[in-house]
């Protein structure tokens, strides 16, 4: 795995800032690690017709990528969550087992979010697989309906999953189910929720999260900061962090192929002098590996500056979008009005510097949409909320270089 660290100093009035970019990433070409999965389906009664035959499908996909050195297992829920086929082999006894499972799916009534949760993770503790991370993929269209319904409850049970080493992915399908779950199950374990506005774009979104569960290389990655000069230090992103005596120790959690993570740490200046001892450290292939990150300063108009800069901007836009949206919801349309404006500040500001990395066009054309709910009270609020949440998650647990699709760049 490969590591790299840019600082840049920027200057706003009297105050000074000083900023570190931090990015792990692969060269493209690691053995990539098998998988240990857990899927869990939502196969409540509005998941009936298209979005059950859609999570089907992806499904059916994902069983069909994994060899025999994968394992993974098949939980479904309604109001009651089963484990339907365990986590096994997918040899071609346990893709049998799957393929039969998925093909006989028949929709019932409420949702079980947290014991679909709880189910899947006690599936994954019955079979131990030396060496590999495990995994819950759940994929869900509605709010809990039974049992707990409030975001402490999966956030609680997420943080005793990742001290586990468990690594929970989610896909919210619709308009329905609730965000803040998902991002509650899901950022405990180093992970951001995928939003999908409907079945017809289902395959894309699972095609994506797959890509990163089987193109992994490195688990359990963490950076150790041990700054000097700054009078404080904050992790922008929202990876898991903790101060560790003068260090802060930032968990990025797994590195795919095709998908690097980057962290961007920020703070006030005490002194001329500054920067910072870093440590990048990560499990390849059972394999603890530690590596000094050398620090490269940069101006601020450079390339990597830019980047920098851009990032800030680009979290503050998206905190702020998502903020305006919920404030539409609740008709507080005067309050989503300045939350607007601080987003197309921000937006301004990543227009001009355009850097390498962001997707700007992505970010006018949310914005667009925003504006125009704004101005004229249109388009699918709850769904277009939903979007934004998950951008925000996305953006504040960063993961570049997306691939296309499954397959690019599969490796065993």
């Amino acid at each position: 795995m490969n590591w790299s660290g840019y600082a840049v100093k920027t200057t706003t009035g009297d105050a000074e800032e000083g900023h570190l970019l931090l990015t792990a990433s692969t060269s493209g070409d690691e053995a990539r690690t098998p998988v240990v999965v857990n899927l869990a389906l939502d196969r409540s009664g509005s998941m009936k017709g298209a979005p059950l035959s859609a999570a089907v499908e992806a499904a059916i996909q994902f069983v069909e990528l994994a060899g025999p050195q994968d394992f993974v297992g098949l939980v479904l829920f309604d109001g009651v969550a089963e484990q339907r086929v365990p986590v096994c082999s997918m040899d071609s006894r346990g893709k049998r087992a799957m393929s039969d499972a998925l093909h006989g799916i028949q929709t019932g009534r409420g949702t079980a979010l947290l014991s679909a949760l709880e189910t899947a993770a006690r599936g994954l503790q019955r079979t131990l697989v030396p060496g590999r991370r495990q995994r819950i993929l759940i994929l869900t269209d509605g709010e809990p309906s039974v049992g707990p319904d409030q975001p402490p409850a999966f956030t609680e049970l997420a943080e005793q999953l990742s001290k586990q080493n468990v690594s929970v992915h989610a896909l919210g399908l619709a308009k329905h189910y609730y965000a803040e779950i998902l991002h509650a199950m899901t950022a405990p374990t180093g992970n951001a929720f995928e939003h999908v506005d409907g079945p017809e774009g289902l395959s894309e979104a699972f095609g994506a999260t797959v890509a990163r569960l089987f193109g992994q290389v490195a688990s359990d990655v963490r950076v150790r900061i041990k700054p000097h000069g700054f009078q404080s230090l904050t992790c922008r992103h929202a990876y898991p962090a903790q101060i560790d005596g003068e260090e802060l120790v930032v968990t990025l959690g797994d590195v795919s192929r095709g998908f690097g993570r980057r962290l961007l740490v920020s703070g006030a200046l005490s002194q001329p002098d500054w920067g910072a001892a870093v440590v990048g450290m990560s499990t390849e292939l059972n394999d603890t590996r530690r590596q000094v990150i050398e620090l490269v300063r940069v101006l601020p108009e450079s390339r990597e500056g830019e980047l920098i800069r851009g990032l800030h901007h680009e979290l503050e836009l998206v905190a702020a979008e998502t903020a305006a949206w919920l404030s539409l919801a609740r008709k507080d349309v005067e309050r989503a009005e300045v939350q607007l404006e601080e987003s197309e500040l921000n937006l301004r500001q990543l227009v001009s510097l355009s850097p390498e990395g962001i997707p700007v066009k992505r970010h006018v054309e949310r914005l667009s949409d925003l504006r125009l709910a704004v101005e004229r009270g249109e388009g699918d609020i709850p769904l277009l909320i939903r979007r934004a949440q998950s951008v925000k998650a996305g953006t504040h647990v960063s993961q570049v270089v997306p691939l296309q699709g499954p397959l690019r760049g599969r490796k065993n």
